[in-house]
């Protein structure tokens, strides 16, 4: 299928700009020049000379915070506050990266057994990246995968969603403006077709993706074939754990924010919610309140495609038995905030992730049960216990399938905490140290004498 790049305003549908796709010669020269890059930048640098060009990057963010947030409004409408804070937190990703990066890249001497000499495992580069980045959060997501990777002195080909080509030049702008050469990080608006041939391409050495699962499929059995390492980030139906609560309206409030996030469209959000029968009643009736009320200051999905899915998921869920409470504009790209009960495993929105303002509640009859239903999911990614118990939110932290647990808490993401899930969420880490891990060749050197 072909891309077609353009900034289309989802408040209104208007097609703002459109960008021309990428050709043959284009592919060729980002694959040219990202090689050249690699070959060059990446062994005549140091990692702090790469670690200070990253600091740029982040002074950057920052002085065009402005520039940079309005853009990510109009390509897939995300409220401007949120939109600011994604740039704010896009910056200290990269400064993270920044300050530790001598630390993490540091050479490891290793004890030996028996003999003489020394080992040391020495991270360098491991080779020219391909990105592959979704349009929910248009600066965070290429900030996790192009902020180490870059100080690695991995050359970065990104390739954005074809929904966010001005976020995508603006990023590339600021790269260079920062002090990367040519080569070093290359924007390409390419299709699918042209990706697949960019994987198989032996000039890329790995694939780093965030998306869907079935884009996930894809680009695996491509870099399958062609023995390339790969980090996937795939969807999430984050289960939310409610098991005792001192403070009911305080848990009802952190739900709230975990499924209303970016307009519910964050792989890491909150979708399921599981509640202790003893709390069932009165979390619903709260907690429906406040997503009904949350319908007054809705922001558009970010295209009236992504609308129309979950307005088609939402249905066939209620066809198949499932009772939905909703209100709000519900038109275009706007997607009334509802409520979902009643969903029987037999539902196929059961095992299926929901992406915008629409939450699952189940109620749990014990401790057992809710771990029960957290874990009946083809799902790994993030996850959420609410209890005044600290043995039990230990208990069933250990217990959650999933590649993150968040206890007692919503939106504590932070540029220091490795990202990423298990099962159909993907594999591999992004964020923290393990995030500067996933593309080093650990070489080990034994020296003798």
């Amino acid at each position: 299928m072909t891309e077609t790049y353009a900034v289309t305003d989802p408040a209104t549908g208007e097609v703002v700009k459109t960008y021309p796709t990428a050709t043959a010669a284009d592919i060729e020269a980002a694959l040219s020049a990202a090689a050249g890059a690699q070959r060059d930048w990446s062994r005549t640098t140091t990692v702090a000379e790469r670690a200070e060009a990253m600091r740029r990057v982040a002074s950057l963010h920052t002085e065009r915070r402005e520039e940079l947030a309005a853009i990510i409004v109009r390509e897939m409408g995300k409220p401007l506050d949120d939109a600011l804070g994604e740039v704010d937190f896009s910056a200290a990703i990269y400064e993270f990266y920044a300050d530790r990066a001598e630390k993490f890249l540091a050479d490891e001497p290793v004890e030996l057994l028996e003999g003489e000499g020394s080992a040391v495992i020495r991270r360098s580069p491991y080779g020219v990246l391909l990105g592959i980045m979704p349009w929910n959060f248009p600066y965070y997501q290429v900030a996790r995968f192009a902020g180490p990777n870059l100080i690695v002195g991995n050359a970065i080909i990104l390739k954005h969603a074809p929904q966010c080509p001005e976020s995508a030049a603006a990023i590339a702008a600021i790269m260079r403006d920062a002090g990367f050469p040519e080569g070093a990080y290359v924007n390409v608006y390419a299709t699918n077709e042209q990706i697949a041939e960019m994987i198989a391409d032996p000039r890329i050495a790995g694939v780093s993706l965030t998306g869907s699962e079935r884009a996930g499929a894809a680009v695996a059995e491509i870099a399958g074939r062609n023995l390339k390492k790969i980090v996937l980030e795939l969807g999430g139906s984050d289960p939310f754990v409610l098991l005792g609560a001192s403070d009911l309206d305080a848990a009802v409030e952190s739900a709230l924010a975990a499924r209303l996030d970016n307009t519910g469209q964050a792989c890491n959000a909150a979708k399921r919610f599981i509640v202790a029968d003893d709390l069932y009643d009165a979390f619903l009736e709260k907690f429906t309140a406040g997503v009904l009320a949350a319908s007054a200051d809705i922001t558009p999905l970010s295209s009236e495609r992504a609308a129309d899915n979950l307005r088609s998921q939402v249905a066939r869920a209620v066809e198949q038995g499932a009772t939905l409470v909703s209100d709000g504009r519900d038109e275009g790209a706007f997607v009334a905030p509802g409520v979902l009960t009643g969903v029987t495993p037999d539902n196929e929105v059961y095992t299926q992730e929901l992406f915008g303002p629409v939450a699952m509640v189940f109620r749990a009859g014990s401790e057992d049960d809710a771990v029960r239903i957290a874990n009946d999911t083809p799902y790994g990614l993030g996850s959420y216990v609410f209890t005044d118990d600290a043995e039990q939110a230990k208990r069933v932290a250990d217990r959650i399938e999933a590649g993150m647990v968040f206890v007692n808490g919503v939106l504590l993401d932070g540029a220091e905490l490795p990202f990423g899930g298990i099962k159909r969420s993907g594999f591999g880490r992004e964020l923290g140290r393990y995030g500067m891990e996933e593309f080093v060749n650990k070489k080990l050197i034994r020296t003798l004498r």
